[in-house]
């Protein structure tokens, strides 16, 4: 089974492709799609959806895993991200692509083991469990978790 794994955010979303066969994790891709601030928001989701749509027709993963929204304490940023999320989302409904949703909480807890964990020891974890995988920065390796996440959660 194929699992994408998405860490949405307007600036630079993140995606990963991994492998399961039973209780073994491969790593198959993983990248990230940037958007320019200064870009017209429908450009910038537009983006984002084309973006992912690629990854999608790429791999063809069996299904989506994302991280869920949370509120930050500035409500454009909150907006921001929903919007994100949703041109990502729709790249997959737009596939036929079902998607579940984990919590930053869960997911550090089912990679790391508390769900306190810091962004350093996720990635630390990234390599022990995806060996010789070549990151491509910090929202790649978040969306990786992601899909090792779901692929522990079942």
């Amino acid at each position: 089974m194929l699992i994408l794994g998405l860490d949405p955010s307007l600036s630079c979303t993140g995606w990963g492709v991994i492998r399961v066969e039973g209780s073994r994790i491969s790593h198959i891709a993983n990248g990230q799609i940037a958007t320019h601030a200064k870009t017209a928001m429908p450009l910038r989701l537009a983006a984002l959806q084309s973006g992912i749509a690629e990854v999608i027709a790429a791999h063809r993963p069996d299904r989506a895993a994302a991280e869920e929204v949370f509120a930050n304490k500035n409500p454009q940023s909150t907006l921001k991200l929903a919007q994100a999320r949703g041109a990502v989302l729709a790249a997959c409904g737009a596939s036929g692509l079902a998607v579940r949703e984990h919590s930053a909480r869960l997911v550090k807890k089912a990679v790391v083991g508390t769900g306190g964990a810091e962004k350093s020891q996720v990635q630390a974890m990234l390599k022990v469990l995806l060996p010789g995988a070549s990151l491509t920065g910090a929202d790649a390796a978040d969306a990786l978790a992601v899909a090792i996440a779901d692929a522990n959660l079942g």
